[in-house]
C-alpha cells in the first residue's frame, strides 16, 4: 500500500496535472501547483474518494500545503478509523 504522502501527491498530480515527481511538501497547492478555486474543490472530493473519509469542507480547503494535505487526510483518517499507511 503506498504512503499518505504518495497519494496525496497522485491525486495532487492527477487532477492538477503536474508531474508527480515534481510536487513537493512544501509546495502551495495554489501558488506553487496552479489551482484554482475549482480544482481544490475537485481535490477535497479526490481525496475523500481516495481514502474513503470525509472532511469538512472548509477546512479541508483552508489547507495551503502539500505537507499539510499529508497531516490533514493523516488525522482525517485516524478519526474515522481508516487504516493507512504512514
Amino acid at each position: 500500500m503506498a504512503t499518505v504522502e504518495e497519494r496525496v501527491k497522485a491525486v495532487t498530480a492527477r487532477v492538477l496535472k503536474v508531474p508527480q515527481e515534481q510536487i513537493k511538501l512544501k509546495h502551495s497547492f495554489t501558488v506553487d501547483l496552479g489551482a484554482e478555486s475549482v480544482q481544490s474543490v475537485e481535490l477535497v472530493a479526490m481525496f475523500e474518494e481516495e481514502f474513503g473519509i470525509e472532511m469538512d469542507e472548509e477546512s479541508a480547503l483552508a489547507v495551503e500545503t502539500v505537507g499539510k494535505a499529508v497531516e490533514y487526510i493523516t488525522n482525517t483518517c485516524k478519526e474515522q478509523g481508516v487504516d493507512v499507511e504512514q
